[in-house]
């Protein structure tokens, strides 16, 4: 069909007919069943258009309704002026003035009484029919609860309410505060995360993870809401193959109370109203995390529950082995905040990995005169290696990256004689900082050249031997590594191979030097100063500072203390 003639057809064959002849026939046309046939897009967008500048009456806006209603799947009747889309776990109520205006919109939800909705109310009132049918879809597929049965899906409503009231009350549970932006710091250190409770067509969501370059877009891209940037997971009930005892009322004492330990004390699932479904709570993740396997078994262990088969495997060692989970099964509201835990631990591993991703820097093949050359090295789940060339090009350096927690990475400098113990210190502050690997490096050898200009080293460098894989020190190349120009931006990419994935030397020789001190009194302001470097733009840091002025904190590696000093303080004032 040339659907290029048909409107040009359509107004010369009715042009002398009225509109509203015309809109009878359209949609008795658009009505008639055709197999295998798919609907012609400009008819429908023109059916659309004619049926709004219809709606000029009770009885039209009436028939509109019906009609959105039975593409949708829910039931529609009308009382007066008043029409009713209806379905299991709740209803829409429209109200509708004699000449066809809508007065108003509401919501009622399975046992809750109707509440006005200004969004649902504008789209009627615009007439913009095809938003709304969209909006009722939404509802149709949040109140949509498995089973066939009404009853169980009341009651399976009913379960998720009642855990939804007692994940508001851990929320509100008081907590020490970490960090500077108490919308961070709810983010990533509140019991369950930043809670936004369900509304409209939009379910419970739990906001756990945002790395520095989220905030930072947040804060400084126009149109750009903390809510948009992250990791955040819906909360819901799906149908499962294994029967659960599901609350049926709060599983919290009144008032809640703490334990030792600061985790919310729960009154024992025996001892409140409780049904048994073959069905479970889902944390439904967005975007889907890639996580490891042992961590998958953390959470494995934390619910009891079937957790997703691992089917991925990142580098050559057995416990880097994973999978891309898109949702975890849980039953009970304690069961919240270690999931979280283990979620935001490997947010903090995959902010690390991913800040090594990104398009190659310039320089050709071979680099350029400027090049920083560095390899990344998974040595565990929770710990990397990062080695790199001196910037005095006399001999190789390797900093040993652990994170043993979300809220806390430690950095372990191994050198050729260096004894500038602050080197440590400095690396652990930059990176906890941006949680950017690209931008550490640049920022420590920066400060390495400044340093080694000012002292000398009595020790011999090592053999490379000890450093590189054997068929490197034997070759004395390796295809694999990055080569690209210190990068004026986090997007650098760094290159690792399956055979690189060696272990540190389990024994360094005496003239290595780990810079492994357990704190430092002062610094010098002139050396602070003599560590700046040039002017530049990072998407980690602000576009208007450099990484050494995200490193000038009072040195320390504790999130609370750093919170004291306004660690997101270049994040939030970016932009002004």
């Amino acid at each position: 069909m040339n659907t290029t003639t048909i409107i040009p057809d359509l107004h010369v064959k009715f042009g002398e007919k009225t509109w509203k002849e015309t809109f009878q026939l359209v949609r008795r046309c658009m009505d008639k069943a055709r197999d295998k046939t798919k609907p012609c897009e400009p008819l429908v967008r023109c059916l659309e258009r004619l049926q709004a500048l219809n709606v000029f009456s009770l009885n039209a806006m009436m028939s509109h309704l019906e009609k959105i209603a039975k593409q949708r799947g829910v039931g529609f009747h009308f009382s007066e002026a008043t029409c009713y889309l209806t379905a299991d776990l709740f209803y829409l109520e429209v109200a509708l003035s004699p000449q066809g205006g809508v007065q108003d919109v509401k919501v009622a939800p399975h046992g809750q009484p109707p509440m006005s909705s200004d969004s649902l109310l504008m789209l009627l009132r615009s007439k913009n029919f095809v938003a709304f049918s969209k909006k009722l879809a939404g509802f149709a597929a949040l109140y949509n609860m498995p089973g066939d049965d009404s009853e169980v899906k009341m009651k399976l409503f009913t379960a998720l309410q009642c855990l939804g009231r007692d994940l508001q009350k851990i929320s509100q549970l008081p907590r020490s505060i970490k960090e500077y932006n108490s919308r961070v710091d709810t983010i990533l250190n509140g019991r369950i995360g930043f809670l936004t409770e369900g509304k409209e067509d939009c379910p419970l969501t739990i906001q756990f993870y945002v790395s520095p370059a989220d905030v930072l877009k947040a804060s400084c891209s126009k149109g750009c809401d903390m809510e948009e940037v992250g990791h955040a997971g819906q909360v819901m009930v799906v149908l499962s193959h294994v029967v659960h005892s599901l609350q049926m009322a709060s599983l919290l004492p009144v008032p809640p109370e703490l334990d030792t330990q600061g985790n919310p004390v729960f009154i024992p699932l025996s001892e409140i109203p409780s049904e048994s479904f073959p069905a479970c709570f889902v944390l439904r993740l967005h975007p889907p995390l890639p996580m490891f396997s042992s961590f998958l078994n953390k959470i494995g262990q934390i619910t009891d529950v079937a957790i997703p088969d691992v089917d991925l495997q990142a580098w050559d060692l057995p416990a880097l082995r994973g999978a891309v989970v898109g949702s975890l099964l849980f039953s009970h509201p304690g069961h919240i905040p270690a999931i979280l835990a283990v979620l935001r631990h490997q947010g903090a591993v995959n902010t690390l990995l991913a800040s090594c991703v990104g398009p190659r820097g310039g320089g050709g093949e071979g680099g350029s005169e400027d090049s920083l050359l560095f390899e990344v090295l998974m040595q565990s789940e929770t710990s990397l290696a990062v080695t790199f060339q001196r910037p005095d090009g006399d001999s190789l350096a390797i900093l040993a990256v652990e994170v043993p927690d979300s809220g806390e990475l430690r950095c372990s400098l191994f050198t050729a004689g260096t004894r500038e113990v602050s080197l440590e210190e400095y690396a652990c502050r930059v990176i906890n900082r941006c949680m950017s690997i690209p931008v550490t490096m640049r920022v420590l050898c920066t400060k390495m050249e400044k340093t080694s200009s000012c002292s000398s080293s009595s020790l011999a460098p090592p053999p490379l031997d000890l450093l590189l894989p054997h068929h490197q020190a034997q070759t004395g190349s390796d295809p694999f590594v990055a080569s690209s120009p210190i990068p004026a931006s986090s997007e650098t990419l760094l290159v690792s191979h399956p055979d690189h994935c060696h272990p540190l030397p389990t024994s360094l020789p005496p003239d290595y030097v780990s810079h492994n001190a357990p704190g430092l009194e002062e610094e010098e302001e002139e050396e602070e100063e003599d560590s700046q470097a040039g002017p530049g733009s990072d998407n980690f840091t602000g576009a208007a500072s450099t990484p050494e002025r995200v490193a000038e904190v009072p040195m320390t590696t504790s999130p609370s203390a750093a919170a004291a000093e306004g660690v997101y303080s270049n994040w939030m004032t970016a932009s002004q």
